[in-house]
């Protein structure tokens, strides 16, 4: 699949989304990987949050999970909020995930090219530096 860049090309992913896998997923609703998430499941997309770190909590109506491979059911997008310098630590992870999500985004700012070529070449869709909040406060 190719690293997607352009509107028409990713618009429908983010608009057709009903699940989506929010990775560094946080608590604090000051922080992005908060009320991002927080709007989208305001609009009625299910939101699953993955953060070790708040691993027994619930976020968004939904238990926080560890890691994306538990999650178990079909995922549209993997939304990330995590530094670029992490992302090759959950690739495996990604990769892991039965079944393979149907696209991965990286929130804006977050650029890594080898992890999305990789992805990319797994048969992902891949999104780099957008916002998934703004985005879809665009096309609603």
């Amino acid at each position: 699949m190719p690293i997607l860049t352009e509107v028409d090309e990713i618009r429908p992913i983010l608009m057709g989304a009903k699940t989506v896998a929010v990775l560094g997923a946080h608590p604090q609703s000051s922080r992005p990987a908060h009320y991002v998430p927080a709007y989208l499941h305001e609009q009625g997309i299910e939101i699953l949050p993955v953060n070790p770190g708040f691993t027994g909590q619930t976020l968004f109506g939904a238990p926080v999970h560890a890691t994306l491979s538990e999650l178990g059911c079909p995922i549209d997008i993997v939304d990330i909020f995590r530094h670029p310098r992490f992302l090759p630590d959950h690739l495996d992870d990604i990769l892991a995930m039965d079944p393979l999500p149907h696209c991965v985004w990286f929130q804006s700012g977050i650029i890594h090219d080898d992890v999305a070529a990789q992805l990319s070449e797994a048969g992902l869709h891949v999104v780099q530096d957008r916002c998934t909040y703004a985005d879809h406060r665009r096309w609603r």
